[in-house]
């Protein structure tokens, strides 16, 4: 096997033989600890992937996950060159499969979000004048005046956080402006303290990309602007007028917006290839570059997301991703640009307390039987009797709040339930979250809402039918394990098709449709409606107690 992809070496270049001159757009995705591929054909089906992992794959770089954790536990970066090198050898996998790359029209990207590259005084020169007998990496060791980027794992920014919050009047100003409160590991705050700790590293810098621009400029062989969508996590675009913030510049760092460069649309064509690839690899050189995006934009587009719907993410932690037409930015969760729609948004809120706790409670309460975890969703009725649960064995961040509370139909709280009414408990109090949390951020069901699930837990249909009754609207299943790279992919056919002046949806219509997987029961909506206030009450309750007198 080829012991990159654990696939049959062999097998990969036989069926690549057999999609000879299939015309089709590359999706990429530079992740924390891979970079990925897919080629997606005209009638938009997925015919090649292949991957190259860091730790596996690039062990001189020895980085675990990807990354490098300092010694302050709080400070994680990656090498930047190990993601050139990576391209480099993906790159030359697939032309060793006999792919063939005259046959691409466009390609797009995903980056991991937040991440930050410096390029050094003169590494344009080097980009634009790449000889095509090298790779990439030999001819681009010296073009980075900070040789380990900052990444989305970094928590070392705090000083600088409360600096940016306080020069724009606060934490909700500053959420309304960009679409989050400052958080450490978004990129203005990291920008701000290389600037404030490596004053020379700055003033070398001739130009800042995101994990994103910086992929797409390697395709370039120029520098790409950054796109809105992944332009929205860095604490530092205004995400109404789409335009950098000049009071957060102004608070990370001096000259950051000629660093930066202007932000574009994320459906922008941004250039043709570079000739690197052309005679390196036999790209044509008509080939586009549609702006890369963050992993989690991408997603967005890979899910075929459309107004009014949501993605949930059942993993270690719980994801939301939502549609927002108009958004109410608040002090939790993110508020980003719309990667596939300029005038929408979308709106991520994350849950920490995810398929742990539900498999904890499933060990308490099932005698770790998922089994008997379903027979007690089926055997106990919609809203539980009105007793409402929260569960957070570890500190959650949406809300803060940490422990277990457990309350009846009298607002009473309680010490415990029975085992059946606990599960049901848990699941409602999941979900409720959720939908009030979405609620928070201007989100409302629409007529013709989906819920897309995902994860671990999108496997269980008694969760699921819970899902479907809180939202009351349908859930839907779809194999989304490459949705940032065939997001990256459809993201290329709709820059190709026109962007902004063309719907999205058009563009990628005939692509695979999800599974339906549960609708909501009669009566549903009545017995939330009802139940989603109280909820939203007892929240309030345990977070004003968490916070104690002094708040």
């Amino acid at each position: 096997t080829d012991r990159r992809t654990h696939r049959p070496a062999a097998g990969t270049s036989r069926a690549m033989t057999e999609h000879a001159g299939r015309r089709c757009c590359l999706g990429w995705d530079f992740s924390t600890q891979q970079v990925k591929i897919v080629a997606v054909d005209v009638e938009l089906k997925v015919f090649y992937e292949d991957s190259v992992h860091f730790d596996r794959d690039l062990p001189e770089f020895g980085t675990q996950g990807g990354v490098h954790v300092h010694k302050d536990r709080l400070t994680v970066t990656s090498p930047v060159l190990m993601w050139v090198q990576a391209l480099d050898l993906i790159l030359e996998k697939m032309k060793a499969s006999g792919f063939d790359f005259s046959q691409v029209l466009a390609l797009s990207g995903a980056g991991q979000q937040h991440g930050s590259v410096y390029w050094k005084t003169g590494a344009s020169l080097a980009l634009s004048g790449l000889s095509p007998a090298l790779p990439l990496h030999q001819q681009l060791q010296d073009c980075f005046s900070v040789s380990d980027s900052p990444i989305w794992m970094d928590s070392s920014t705090t000083a600088q956080c409360r600096q940016l919050e306080a020069a724009v009047g606060g934490a909700r100003a500053l959420s309304c402006l960009t679409g989050s409160r400052a958080y450490e590991r978004f990129t203005g705050n990291q920008i701000a303290k290389l600037f404030q700790q490596n004053p020379e590293a700055y003033r070398h810098s001739e130009r800042i990309s995101l994990v994103s621009s910086f992929a797409a400029s390697l395709f370039l062989g120029g520098y790409s602007p950054i796109d809105y969508s992944d332009g929205s996590g860095m604490n530092l675009l205004q995400i109404q007028d789409k335009v950098w913030s000049q009071a957060c510049l102004g608070a990370c760092a001096p000259h950051l917006e000629e660093k930066l460069g202007s932000p574009v649309p994320s459906c922008s064509v941004v250039g043709a290839i570079s000739s690197y690839y052309v005679q390196r690899y036999g790209f044509s050189p008509a080939c586009k570059v549609v702006a890369f995006t963050g992993d989690n934009p991408a997603s967005l587009a890979g899910m075929r997301l459309e107004e009014g719907d949501i993605a949930v993410s059942l993993g270690t932690s719980d994801t939301l991703f939502l549609w927002l037409q108009e958004p109410t930015p608040a002090l939790e969760g993110h508020i980003f640009c719309n990667p596939v729609d300029t005038k929408h948004y979308m709106a991520l809120l994350c849950f920490k307390n995810g398929s742990l706790m539900r498999e904890k409670i499933r060990d308490e309460s099932a005698s770790c039987s998922w089994n008997k975890f379903s027979k007690a969703l089926q055997s106990t009725e919609m809203g539980n009797k009105g007793n409402l649960g929260f569960y957070f064995d570890v500190m959650e961040i949406t809300p803060e709040i940490i422990g277990r509370h457990r309350f009846n139909a009298e607002n009473i709280e309680v010490s415990a339930f029975p085992g059946d009414v606990e599960i049901r408990a848990l699941i409602e109090g999941q979900f409720m979250a959720k939908r009030v949390h979405a609620e928070g951020l201007g989100y409302r069901v629409m007529p013709k809402t989906k819920i897309l699930a995902t994860g671990g837990a999108s496997h269980n249909k008694d969760i699921l039918q819970v899902l479907a009754d809180v939202f009351g609207a349908p859930v839907y299943v779809m194999d989304t394990t490459s949705s940032a790279c065939v997001g990256s992919a459809y993201r290329a056919f709709h820059g190709l098709a026109g962007g902004t002046s063309v719907a999205f949806s058009e563009v990628v219509k005939s692509a695979p449709h999800p599974s339906l997987a549960a609708t909501p029961s009669p009566g549903a909506s009545q017995v939330y409606e009802a139940l989603l206030p109280r909820y939203a009450e007892l929240e309030q309750r345990l977070l004003s107690r968490a916070r104690g007198p002094l708040e």
